[in-house]
C-alpha cells in the first residue's frame, strides 16, 4: 500500500470540532460531510484537496470528540493519509476502523511544509518528501491493521 500526493498542512491541537464543525453533525452522508472538511480553518480546503493528496498537522491531531466523523470526512475528501508528530488516542483508533491510513511521526510533522510532494510507503513506514528530497521513517502498521486499512475499514474486514 502507497499514497503519493501534495501536502496540506496545519498546526497543533487540531481538534475535531474544526475538521468538521458540529454544525453538521446531524448527516450521516459521508459526501456532506466532505463539503465542510476542515471549513472553520482552512475555508479553501475542498475546492484544492485533490484524491490522494496528504494531510500533515503537528502535535495532538484530532482532539476533542469521539465521533467518527471528522476521519470520515477527511477520508471522503479525498485525503490518502494523515501524518501527525501525535494523534489524539480516540481519533487514532476512529481512523482506523473507518480505513483512513495515518502515521505518527514528528520528524515528518515538522519538516513537511504545505504544498510539498510526499510519498508514503506503508510497509516500510518510509516517507520521502520529494519538493525538500527528505526521507522521514514511521513506524508501519502491523499486518492485521494494513489488513483493515487494504479493506477500507473494519467492518469491511470483518466481512471477509
Amino acid at each position: 500500500m502507497n499514497a503519493h500526493g501534495k501536502v496540506h498542512k496545519y498546526g497543533d491541537n487540531v481538534d475535531t470540532d474544526v475538521i468538521i464543525p458540529a454544525r453538521y453533525l446531524n448527516t450521516a452522508d459521508h459526501k456532506e460531510l466532505a463539503a465542510h472538511c476542515m471549513e472553520d480553518i482552512d475555508k479553501d480546503f475542498v475546492n484544492k484537496v485533490k484524491p490522494g493528496d496528504i494531510m500533515v498537522a503537528r502535535e495532538n491531531f484530532g482532539c476533542g470528540s469521539s465521533r467518527e466523523h471528522a476521519p470520515i470526512a477527511i477520508k471522503e475528501s479525498g485525503i490518502a493519509c494523515v501524518i501527525a508528530a501525535t494523534f489524539a488516542r480516540i481519533f487514532y483508533r476512529n481512523a482506523i476502523n473507518i480505513g483512513l491510513p495515518i502515521l505518527e511521526c514528528p520528524e515528518a510533522a515538522e519538516k513537511i511544509q504545505n504544498g510539498d510532494e510526499v510519498d508514503i510507503d506503508f510497509d516500510t513506514g518510509i516517507i520521502r518528501n520529494i519538493t525538500r528530497n527528505e526521507t522521514y521513517k514511521a513506524q508501519p502498521f502491523p499486518e492485521f491493521i494494513k489488513d483493515i486499512m487494504k479493506s477500507g475499514g473494519l467492518l469491511n474486514s470483518l466481512k471477509k
